[in-house]
């Protein structure tokens, strides 16, 4: 099935009461290119995330972005109580005894807020922790969002190869004229050339001779022979139809740049040797038609 290459899917899941969100945006691209935005905190993960993508995508250039947020309990920092609690009993060793009668807890009040912030009270989850602990679900995610951006990109496709049929019905019609009309060029040819040769030669009294005059004629139609090119131009058209046509989810945009590039060298070859006019006009015509086909097939996967 023929894809697009430019396309969004995204994703977002609750694993274990923390929240990921990815983002995929795909453009065209010759080749795939991914680049990957995730939390300082998940860097360990970002080579992982892109060969994930990579077995997805065949080509195109994304841009994915990971979002994680956590959970009230995950936070990935504890509270050393001990500490805390040795912290509490050296301020309260170290400060002087009121008068009696003074109600203990009146003595001193501590601010809790700035008393985490004495080192070791707050300890941090490891990052090789957190990182291992979101893997699964980071890479779950990210097969959700693939699966989003690729139905985008088929869909995206299906209008795709509908226009690109309708480029190659075009082409195979003034194609089909073409290769009618080229045995009609020699003939007219022939008729040209004898009735030039005849007043020519009457003015010197002399007659045509017919063995001549089918040397020239032979020499004109060996010169401008086009059924080879006809031949693979036809064969190019139909290659390129099967390709789009094809149930298959493998790759196929280089391939049909590839065959739109011989489509235009055929064609080029036909102008270089058609002399008449009505041929000519049909050549730009393909030209111009195999010109929108490569257009198009640079947004194909």
């Amino acid at each position: 099935m023929l894809r697009s290459m430019t396309g969004f899917g995204s994703a977002t899941e609750e694993i274990d009461g923390a929240r990921y969100t990815v983002e995929l945006r795909g453009v065209n691209s010759k080749y795939f290119k991914a680049q990957v935005r995730v939390p300082d905190d998940l860097l360990a993960l970002e080579s992982e995330i892109e060969s994930s993508l990579s077995r997805r995508i065949g080509r195109g250039s994304l841009t994915a972005t990971v979002r994680h947020f956590a959970s009230a309990t995950e936070g990935g920092v504890t509270v050393n109580t001990e500490a805390m609690s040795r912290i509490v009993s050296a301020l309260n060793s170290a400060v002087p005894l009121e008068p009696q009668g003074m109600p203990e807890a009146s003595r001193y009040r501590i601010d809790l807020a700035k008393l985490l912030d004495v080192p070791g009270v707050l300890v941090h989850e490891p990052v090789e922790a957190l990182v291992e602990r979101a893997r699964p679900a980071v890479l779950q995610v990210i097969g959700s969002a693939c699966d989003a951006l690729i139905a985008m990109r088929e869909r995206e496709g299906e209008h795709l190869c509908a226009d690109l049929e309708g480029l190659l019905e075009s082409i195979g019609t003034r194609l089909a004229i073409i290769a009618e009309r080229a045995p009609l060029v020699v003939e007219h040819y022939q008729e040209r050339l004898r009735q030039r040769m005849t007043t020519l030669l009457e003015e010197v009294g002399a007659s045509v001779q017919s063995e001549d005059l089918l040397k020239e004629v032979a020499v004109y139609a060996e010169r401008t022979d086009i059924s080879e090119e006809v031949v693979r131009l036809g064969g190019h058209l139909e290659q390129f139809g099967q390709l789009i046509g094809a149930s298959s989810s493998e790759p196929i945009g280089r391939t049909l740049d590839f065959l739109a590039q011989e489509m235009l060298r055929e064609a080029n070859t036909i102008a270089s040797k058609s002399a008449d006019s009505e041929t000519s006009r049909n050549v730009v015509e393909i030209k111009g038609l195999i010109d929108r086909i490569k257009e198009q097939s640079a947004n194909a996967e």
